[in-house]
């Protein structure tokens, strides 16, 4: 293995030119053992420039640049072919807005150690969402529940973008293969390693709702996300 550290933590993004540099700084002190990949889509703002200075400073940092905006799926994808072929054992998912917080990363690493999948949750008990007003709740929580329900999950994020996976999980739930392309792909990721038979650990956690840049939420991708589920339970 290339790296100092055995888990990578892949950071998509696309126009965060706000956030990215204040989220490295903070995930460089506060999650020691994580190495860092931002996958960036040819974001017009400049982020990558921004990533890229830090990459020629600091050997913790990698930028996997993309030509163009191709959806969440396919930047994770990316990343997750990027962090096996250096040889990283466990992989998290994190958003470069700062709803995740990244003192959890650090305790994200913890528990990998002993479970193979792990959700940073914000409904499970202790969880709490802070910053959204009433319309976002109900699209959130009613989004999770949906799910839970039609697939009949047990964990109570499912929706939740901020999760751990060992290499042996990537692996197994073949995700290369998976369609969905928006927030739906966390859905059906945790969905295939249950399938799988990999039980997850749920730990709450605090999401605030962003305070700079644009959310990446559309009504395209609520629909999608409401139509893949149903999808996932035929299949």
């Amino acid at each position: 293995m290339s790296s100092r550290n055995p888990c990578l933590v892949v950071i998509p993004t696309f126009n965060e030119v706000e956030n990215i540099a204040p989220l490295l700084d903070r995930l460089l002190v506060e999650a020691p053992q994580t190495d860092i990949l931002v996958v960036d889509d040819n974001s017009p703002d400049g982020t990558a420039q921004v990533v890229q200075e830090y990459v020629s400073r600091n050997p913790r940092i990698q930028i996997l640049n993309r030509p163009q905006k191709e959806g969440l799926s396919l930047a994770y994808r990316a990343g997750f072919d990027w962090g096996l072929e250096k040889g990283y054992e466990y992989f998290i998912q994190m958003d470069a807005d700062f709803s995740h917080d990244p003192q959890d990363a650090n305790k994200m690493v913890e528990k990998l150690k002993q479970h193979d999948v792990v959700i940073a949750s914000r409904y499970t008990p202790g969880g709490h969402v802070s910053g959204w007003g009433l319309h976002r709740q109900l699209i959130s929580r009613g989004g999770n529940t949906y799910a839970r329900l039609i697939l009949g999950a047990s964990p109570k994020d499912m929706t939740g973008g901020f999760n751990g996976w060992s290499r042996k999980v990537l692996e197994a739930i073949q995700y290369r293969t998976l369609v969905s392309r928006g927030y739906a792909y966390q859905v059906e990721m945790k969905h295939r390693a249950l399938k799988a038979g990999f039980i997850p650990h749920e730990f709450p956690i605090h999401f605030r709702n962003r305070t700079k840049g644009e959310s990446k939420m559309s009504s395209g991708i609520i629909f999608e996300a409401a139509y893949r589920v149903w999808r996932l339970k035929l299949e």
